[in-house]
């Protein structure tokens, strides 16, 4: 058989690994279709009002396989679909993707939150802003009596924010507009997310216009990606304003005010989306003038953001920087620490920097997978507003992915919607097995936290926590992690031996 009769067959994994997305997203909507759930808090408010459901009162076992299914599928498919050659897939396919997945989106919109409660959060910290009370300082319990506050679940309610005061001024605006309606106020943040994952996936596709392998991988990473429609849009997280906010910061680079003020926007979401800065900054490091305009202005958005907020905002993010998440291989490194030197400490600084010396060595051993001509290439000239594609336009996407990627894998505190950010800057990157790397992480997270919430739990499914998050899958990371090491070793390998093509090892 000839190469242009393999290029121009179906391959084999190509319809099977389709449908699998298709049916993970269909089951991670019908979830929130059933209504509240072990999966979907209530939400309290006219019921006329958005979000809508059919309120069918499901057992939690069904939800939670829905759940379960909804993952492994989506996993599935989209290792699969990444493995099959772009060539094998309709010409047409990308735009479909990216059409399908918009309209997806929009769907869960109008579907009740599920996976986790934070989206409750959200709503409770909008409420205390929008009376006047400092959301950094107070939680819900501060609140009582109030409707949209006692919707906040355990262990959240005493917790001030933790959130940065751009998505704090989201939460509050949506908040004044829906008043004592919970729904309403939902629905308001669900449509704020939504329109931010749609434009994150409409600024992926233009960018990668006219490479049609690109714009499909692009779709199959962000836009049409099951795993974040389960994690970003159904769960309603709002990591997915700083993505978008970085996402469009690596795009529009060439111009340092606009690149500047959407990276302190995202910063100012979220801390941790400030490792995109780095890729830019590596890329203008030649170039002191405009790196100093593009960090002056990130910068000063930044401060005015926690200047308006008031340095309270930054207390409650100091505190939780050495959290433990129970899903990670750190929780595993603390143990084994009280168990050898005693249970009267709780090692979180010692871990804190472990931590900081494993990204330090993950970020060298991907850096070292790279090609050196497409690190020290000089960055491409602007085209519009979008920066042009090759090696000196992938050097600043190329250090922001593996920054990313080396602190997601080596943070004690991750929680599978984290991933988005990661997943958000490799659909900009040239395809390499980081994406399958990235696709396992979020897949075991996801299924670490089914769901991520306490209230409603039958006690029975206890062993989802005690066994499944806290003991199988930081196991399952550590040789996760492990194996990211070791591909990252032989990539280099081939690296140095081979001519330098401008683009990541496969």
């Amino acid at each position: 058989m000839t190469s242009e009769t393999r290029a121009g067959s179906p391959h084999r994994l190509m319809w099977p690994a389709l449908a699998c997305i298709a049916a993970s997203i269909l089951l991670t909507a019908l979830i929130g279709v059933l209504g509240p759930s072990a999966m979907v808090p209530a939400l309290s408010g006219p019921g006329w009002q958005p979000p809508y459901s059919l309120a069918a009162g499901p057992h939690p076992y069904l939800v939670i396989s829905l759940a379960v299914a909804a993952l492994v599928l989506g996993g599935l498919g989209l290792l699969g679909a990444l493995a099959v050659p772009p060539a094998s897939f309709p010409a047409r396919l990308p735009r479909t993707l990216v059409l399908l997945g918009c309209l997806a989106a929009v769907l869960l919109a109008f579907l009740p939150p599920s996976g986790s409660g934070d989206h409750l959060n959200y709503a409770g910290y909008g409420r205390l802003a929008s009376l006047g009370i400092d959301p950094y300082t107070h939680g819900a319990d501060d609140l009582p009596g109030d409707p949209v506050t006692d919707a906040v679940e355990a262990p959240w309610r005493e917790e001030p924010s933790v959130y940065g005061p751009v998505a704090t001024a989201t939460h509050a605006a949506a908040s004044w507009l829906a008043g004592d309606s919970v729904r309403l106020t939902i629905f308001l943040l669900a449509l704020v997310n939504v329109a931010a994952f749609i434009a994150t996936g409409l600024l992926i596709d233009r960018f990668a216009r006219g490479e049609p392998a690109a714009r499909l991988r692009g779709a199959l990473l962000w836009t049409a990606n099951p795993l974040l429609l389960y994690q970003l849009v159904a769960g309603m997280h709002v990591d997915t304003l700083a993505v978008a906010c970085m996402v469009a910061a690596l795009l529009v680079r060439s111009r340092p005010v606009a690149g500047g003020a959407l990276l302190g926007l995202g910063v100012a979401i979220k801390l941790n989306a400030g490792l995109v800065a780095l890729g830019p900054a590596w890329e203008l490091r030649r170039n002191p003038r405009r790196l100093a305009l593009t960090a002056g202005v990130a910068l000063a958005v930044v401060a005015a953001g926690y200047a308006a907020a008031g340095l309270d905002a930054l207390a409650p993010v100091a505190r939780t920087s050495k959290s433990i998440s129970n899903a990670s291989f750190w929780k595993l490194v603390q143990g084994w620490l009280q168990s050898v030197v005693g249970m009267g400490h709780a090692y979180r600084s010692e871990i804190q920097v472990g931590s900081l010396l494993l990204l330090a060595l993950i970020a060298w051993a991907l850096f070292r997978a790279i090609p050196r001509s497409l690190l020290t290439a000089s960055p491409a000239p602007g085209r519009g507003w979008f920066s042009v594609k090759g090696e000196g336009g992938q050097a600043a996407v190329a250090v922001a992915a593996v920054m990313v990627v080396a602190y997601l894998f080596a943070s004690p505190y991750v929680l599978p919607w984290y991933d988005g950010l990661a997943f958000g800057v490799l659909a900009l990157a040239a395809a390499s097995a980081l994406d399958r790397f990235m696709v396992a992480h979020l897949l075991v997270l996801s299924l670490a936290y089914l769901p991520a919430r306490v209230a409603g739990q039958p006690p029975e499914l206890g062993w989802l926590t005690t066994v499944v998050r806290s003991q199988v899958v930081p196991w399952l990371l550590l040789a996760l992690t492990a194996a990211l090491l070791w591909w990252a070793w032989r990539a280099a390998e081939r690296v140095r031996t081979t001519p330098a093509s401008g683009a990541p090892p496969p």
